[in-house]
């Protein structure tokens, strides 16, 4: 369980730390862009297999008995999870890792695909993926890792707002003004329109591709049935 604390700490403390406008400038001053964000990204995920790693040989010490009721929730939600995560990896945005020095003068990177529906596809995915699992999960240590991932992906959304703001100046206007953060919310108040083409059909059945082998491995992985995924005893 400590070791749980430790990494899911470090997973979550080291997206904020190193990619606040401080730290990152300055080991981007010391180390170089290109290696500093390939120690950026090497750490995270060793944190991450860490993180999984101590989850899976955490004590099962119950905390609540979630209702028979939300064990549906997240086969629900998680085909939408993974949605937004394979299109928010494979769709160029100027929310995403490395966005701030894109060019601004490209469509995509404004308003294309996903970024329609919400800026932050990626980590709205994360956490319809956290929610669906605390959910059905009563036990401390699904509460530490889900919880960690929760408050990234939401604190995330916050932080980078603020960081784009700051870093991109007038440029960040039109991006704001077509799309949104609230999935759907530029599309509902009449500031953009739904593009099918954009996200395509490839995403959708490469989507449905992970879902599965995601399934298959749950039980491998995480020790647990994806049919039950509470922990608690």
């Amino acid at each position: 369980m400590q070791q749980l604390i430790v990494s899911t700490l470090l997973f979550v403390g080291g997206h904020f730390v190193l990619s606040s406008h401080a730290v990152r400038s300055g080991l981007i001053e010391k180390l170089g862009e290109k290696f500093f964000e390939m120690a950026y990204s090497a750490l995270i995920l060793a944190a991450f297999a860490w993180m999984v790693f101590a989850y899976s040989q955490a004590p099962i010490v119950g905390v609540w008995e979630p209702p028979f009721f939300l064990y549906h929730v997240p086969m629900l939600l998680m085909p939408l999870a993974v949605f937004l995560i394979v299109a928010g990896t494979t769709t160029k945005s100027a929310t995403a890792v490395g966005g701030g020095s894109m060019d601004l003068n490209d469509p995509k990177v404004l308003n294309s695909g996903i970024l329609r529906v919400t800026r932050h596809p990626f980590l709205w995915g994360a956490t319809l993926w956290a929610v669906s699992h605390l959910l059905v999960n009563g036990d401390a240590a699904s509460m530490i890792m889900m919880g960690g991932i929760l408050v990234l992906a939401l604190g995330g959304m916050a932080h980078i707002e603020m960081r784009r703001s700051q870093a991109l100046g007038p440029s960040w206007g039109p991006i704001q003004l077509t799309t949104s953060v609230i999935p759907f919310a530029a599309i509902l108040s009449g500031r953009t329109q739904m593009d099918w083409a954009g996200i395509g059909w490839w995403r959708l059945l490469l989507s449905i591709a992970v879902f599965l082998a995601l399934f298959v491995m749950h039980v491998w992985v995480i020790g647990v049935s994806p049919f039950r995924a509470d922990r608690t005893p």
